[in-house]
């Protein structure tokens, strides 16, 4: 068992128990087998999110080898809260045809993808009271023409 640590840099608090219980939450919704918290995944988000402080945009790191989700929102946006927002992406994803439809679903078939077995994330706060939220998935998802379980 790995002890949770997310690595923090921002305001925005939350236990990492409650971010791996968020994308669990929605893994049991569909019967997939939960994540395990990832320390090396939790300490790569660490590091990608510093890179992002400067520009305080969303970009993903270029070759990174695990399946990626960020999020920004402003205040008290927390990991949990990041979870929420790329959950609430499964009203347009359609499972027959594996697409979005009428906006994005990416980052949830992330969370839910069934190969993914472990999950490290991290935030940072930039600019004027914005946190960014990175998480971290190993094995990737997403794989194309694969459908998520």
């Amino acid at each position: 068992m790995v002890p949770l640590s997310l690595a923090h840099d921002s305001a925005a608090h939350d236990s990492p128990e409650d971010c791996l219980a968020a994308h669990n939450c929605a893994r049991a919704e569909l019967g997939i087998a939960p994540l395990c918290w990832n320390t090396t995944l939790v300490k790569y988000a660490k590091h990608c999110t510093k890179s992002l402080v400067a520009s305080c945009s969303l970009e993903h790191s270029v070759g990174c080898p695990y399946g990626a989700n960020l999020a920004q929102g402003f205040g008290k946006f927390s990991g949990v809260d990041g979870v929420k927002l790329w959950v609430d992406e499964k009203a347009h994803y359609d499972y027959q045809s594996n697409t979005c439809v009428g906006g994005e679903c990416w980052h949830y078939t992330q969370v839910i993808w069934k190969n993914t077995k472990e999950v490290g994330c991290a935030s940072v706060r930039c600019g004027e009271g914005w946190n960014i939220i990175s998480c971290n998935y190993y094995p990737p998802g997403n794989c194309v023409g694969e459908k998520p379980y």
